[in-house]
């Protein structure tokens, strides 16, 4: 929350300092639900991991907790479906804020359990800095928090960042590079648990077309320490490949109007995943 506070100031910084020479800006931000729906196979001895996966990796970790006692061979091989629902205020162009809960359904062999709200998260998005035609890539960063729910013995909380370069190649910033990395940090609330950080380095580029749909890759690696349950080991530790293909739709705006992403992780055997957007507007600028 003080990192949400300092990032909102800085931006209503910046947002004085070029009020003279930009041009006069609606009122009223963006305030829509980033619906997000996510389907993933996941292989046997692993979490939920990868891209911005922290309502399914919330979910598998709890999972992991509550059931462990019962699964001597680690973690067997999962199919999950999770909802997303956060609320989302793009305060300006530079700040994002958001805050939500998710749920999920999962199939670890013995049919699909109940759908239930797993988990809530708050979070903020911010451009440190703007490339703005210059040489300077724009610096983005994104923190977001994830508790697992109910608070009990065996919840996680997640600590999810990912800082970004974004070098754009033309003045209206449709084709460019990016580079960046993810740092996921969980904690259990169990003396006898513990999941250990996951990294991603990665780079990729993108390109929008003057019809407004938006391709882009991202290719990186993905390192993850392992989970143990009681001195017991629950997932393994890995290095292995990681890939993301987004398609979206945006308006003249870049506001975002409908999103797919497919993700592989090679975790070290591979990983599926498919997220849908779409979004619902209450104000769109």
């Amino acid at each position: 929350m003080g990192l949400a506070c300092l990032v909102v100031s800085a931006g209503a910084a910046f947002a004085a300092d070029d009020e003279e020479d930009a041009p006069a800006k609606p009122a009223i931000p963006n305030l829509y639900l980033d619906l997000r729906t996510s389907y993933a196979s996941i292989p046997a001895g692993t979490l939920g991991l990868g891209f911005g996966s922290t309502s399914l990796s919330t979910a598998l970790e709890a999972l992991a907790v509550r059931r462990g006692a019962t699964l001597p061979n680690g973690l067997p091989a999962a199919k999950s479906i999770a909802v997303d629902l956060p609320l989302t205020v793009d305060v300006n162009d530079r700040v994002s804020l958001y805050g939500g809960v998710s749920g999920s359904t999962t199939d670890i062999g013995g049919g699909w359990s109940t759908f239930d709200v797993t988990s809530w998260n708050i979070g903020v998005q911010a451009d440190l800095y703007q490339q703005n035609g210059g040489r300077i890539p724009t610096i983005t960063l994104q923190s977001t928090l994830t508790q697992s729910v109910p608070n009990e013995q065996g919840m996680t909380n997640s600590f999810n960042n990912i800082l970004e370069f974004d070098y754009a190649l033309d003045e209206d910033e449709t084709r460019g590079w990016l580079a960046g990395m993810q740092y996921t940090y969980t904690t259990i609330a169990s003396p006898f648990a513990s999941i250990r950080p996951n990294t991603i380095l990665y780079a990729g580029g993108y390109y929008q077309w003057p019809s407004n749909w938006k391709f882009t890759g991202r290719l990186g690696v993905q390192s993850f320490g392992g989970a143990q349950l009681a001195g017991r080991t629950l997932a393994e530790s890995f290095t292995q490949p990681i890939l993301r293909l987004d398609l979206d739709r945006m308006d003249d705006n870049d506001n975002r109007l409908f999103g797919i992403t497919a993700q592989i992780a090679w975790m070290p055997k591979p990983s599926y995943q498919l997220t849908l957007r779409t979004p619902l507007y209450a104000a769109r600028n």
